[in-house]
């Protein structure tokens, strides 16, 4: 881990990514189509659309998971 990197916790798995990214760029550099993938952080949903203004930290816990459509 670098001074420029931060570890935090995706899926259950540690994983580095660059200090200040955004959980919208995490979701890009995953190569995830933004509407393909739901997400949360910490146990709190965030809307695709909320993505660009959540900074990830060193620890946080980022989940992605198929959003289920229907009704």
């Amino acid at each position: 881990m670098t001074p420029d990197t931060v570890s935090i916790v995706l899926d259950g798995q540690p994983h580095a990514l660059a200090a200040g990214s955004t959980l919208a760029a995490l979701v890009d550099a995953l190569g995830h189509r933004p509407e393909a993938v739901g997400t949360a952080v910490n146990g709190i949903f965030v809307a695709r659309g909320n993505r660009h203004d959540i900074a990830l930290h060193a620890g946080d816990a980022v989940v992605l998971f198929q959003p289920i459509t229907g009704g």
